[in-house]
């Protein structure tokens, strides 16, 4: 590699953006990714959708040490630049409740597809079973090595490796180790956008149930689907709530929230005068889930559920409307890294440059996406980062004066 040879570490999101735009900027790009293959992270977003970006992103979605951090990207290359890009490449986009943005054809993988090829035309050169274990920088230049031995040049690094969360798609958190070889420090790490897992005695019984519902964690709360597992609780309000169970001990979920307390209680109540001889186990009908319903009121302690509605006591009717409005469930901790959509912590924020994620430690060494210490909510928000922050990695790293 030589003339402003850049090497990207890693070849997932914001590797691929960072590369096209370093070629496009005249940049000598080489894609160094450890897998067999680019982008494998890609298909998995969005459920295999894809949801690229949101278009109500913003500071407030982001967290880590300085979430201002994002300002740089914001103010440079931001939702709409994004979508011009990949309009470019030939993307139809869609945006879809809560602002989240989806390829009109529904597939992450068209999303691969097209960055690939605009590599490829752009003059990326992609080297794959790459896998760097470690970068030195020597005199004005930098060698990165493989494990098995490989090795490369460059004038420019660009880390690009991803955090920890899901590492059989090649997030090992090895950049990590790269970063902490200059001298970067790295926050504490944990997963995020992850299962909650809970006490299973109820929701083993309605595992593979989806309903609407607000999530509440001590003081936050999260409105959106959630879905019932064998091991607790999943789906994007339970994501987005999931970073901050440390501490905590329950979550819970109002089930109706659309309704008070009194109307959920006249309701019941409403009910049980128009069907007296209905039994609990199917009086729930037409209002909820009935298997939903059927935990719900054993949890609340109306039991028999052979027993007739008619037979509700004012204070079991109470219980009911308490646990609808507050269904609580102890907290046993989240899924591990496998299961998690990205990762809280990282590169501390603070050593690179915001405009140009330059390393201010180390000239040439730039540091993009979930490597450094930002994370998004769930819908859209960590992959609007890992596009805005390896574009302006990419420009950077093709000027020849950075």
């Amino acid at each position: 590699m030589k003339n402003n040879s850049i090497a990207v570490v890693g070849g997932g999101a914001s590797g691929l953006v960072a590369a096209i735009y370093a070629a496009r900027s005249g940049g000598n790009v080489t894609v160094l990714e450890s897998g067999a293959r680019v982008g494998r992270k890609i298909l998995a977003t969005g459920n295999g959708r894809c949801n690229m970006t949101n278009i109500n992103a913003g500071i407030q979605n982001y967290h880590g040490n300085k979430p201002k951090f994002v300002l740089g990207a914001v103010n440079r290359f931001w939702v709409d630049e994004t979508l011009d890009f990949f309009n470019g490449l030939g993307i139809l986009t869609k945006t879809e409740e809560g602002g989240k943005v989806y390829p009109y054809s529904d597939q992450a993988s068209a999303v691969l597809d097209v960055l690939r090829f605009a590599a490829e035309e752009s003059g990326v050169k992609i080297v794959t079973d790459f896998e760097v274990k470690s970068v030195v920088k020597t005199n004005k230049s930098f060698k990165l090595t493989s494990y098995d031995g490989q090795t490369a040049a460059a004038d420019k690094v660009i880390i690009a490796t991803g955090g920890k969360a899901a590492p059989d798609l090649g997030s090992k958190g090895t950049g990590y180790e790269i970063l902490k070889s200059f001298g970067h420090k790295i926050t504490d790490l944990k997963p995020s956008l992850v299962q909650i897992k809970t006490e299973t005695e109820v929701v083993k019984k309605i595992k593979g149930i989806k309903l609407m519902a607000n999530a509440v964690l001590g003081k936050r709360s999260e409105y959106g689907e959630v879905l019932f597992t064998e091991y607790g609780l999943s789906g994007p309000a339970v994501f987005s709530l999931s970073p901050y169970i440390c501490g905590q001990d329950v979550i819970s979920l109002d089930i109706m929230p659309e309704y008070t307390n009194e109307q959920i209680y006249e309701m019941i109540f409403e009910r049980i005068a128009n069907r007296p001889k209905i039994t609990l186990e199917n009086f729930f009908v037409g209002m909820l889930n009935r298997r939903v319903g059927q935990a719900l009121l054993k949890f609340a302690g109306a039991e028999p559920l052979s027993r007739y509605a008619v037979t509700l006591n004012e204070k079991e009717v109470l219980r009911i409307c308490d646990t609808i409005k507050r269904w609580n469930f102890k907290i046993a901790g989240t899924m591990s890294w496998n299961n998690a959509q990205t990762t809280r912590g990282g590169a501390l924020t603070d050593e690179f440059n915001p405009n140009t994620m330059q390393s201010k430690l180390v000239n040439g060494l730039y540091a993009v996406g979930e490597v450094l210490d930002i994370d998004g909510d769930c819908g859209g928000f960590n992959l609007q980062w890992a596009w805005s922050s390896g574009a302006m990695a990419g420009m950077a790293a093709a000027d020849i004066n950075e």
